[in-house]
């Protein structure tokens, strides 16, 4: 079996495409650094003890709705005690609730509260509003692509 991440032979690339890897992905070091950034941010703007891990749990939060705590570890790949942790933290700064999965009596729903989804809602239109003003001097056609390309990276790295 082959190694993922080894680089081919010198005499084997293009040097113009090796470099222009290099240069991909010290552009994505920067995105990188400046979206842990971000997520720092905005998880100061809907609370000031909010960790990141907590984010991560409100943004999966947001988008399916209510879920097990299970079904969030899963999602964020930590194991049930850490999750249980952050669940516990996250509700007693008032950010999500548990209820009894009416479907499993065994289980418990976890769900954002009604403050926690007004202030995660603000940073995401901030969020948006950033890639925007960013994207906006850009020609649709060069916006498309770039969306095109980003898929087309996501889909092979699955």
């Amino acid at each position: 079996m082959s190694d993922p991440f080894a680089l081919p032979s010198a005499d084997a690339a293009d040097p113009a495409l090796q470099e222009a890897i290099r240069d991909v992905e010290k552009q994505f070091g920067i995105m990188i650094v400046k979206t842990r950034k971000s997520i720092l941010s905005r998880a100061a703007a809907i609370h000031p003890e909010l960790q990141p891990m907590g984010f991560k749990v409100l943004t999966i939060l947001s988008q399916s709705g209510p879920i097990q705590q299970v079904a969030l570890a899963h999602n964020v790949d930590a194991d049930k005690a850490a999750m249980s942790r952050t669940i516990k933290q996250l509700e007693a700064l008032g950010l999500v609730e548990r209820t009894p999965d009416p479907s499993d009596g065994r289980a418990h729903l976890v769900a954002m509260t009604g403050e926690a989804r007004t202030r995660f809602d603000d940073t995401q239109s901030q969020a948006r509003r950033v890639l925007y003003d960013r994207l906006s001097a850009w020609d649709a056609g060069e916006v498309r692509r770039f969306a095109d390309l980003l898929d087309r990276l996501n889909i092979s790295t699955d």
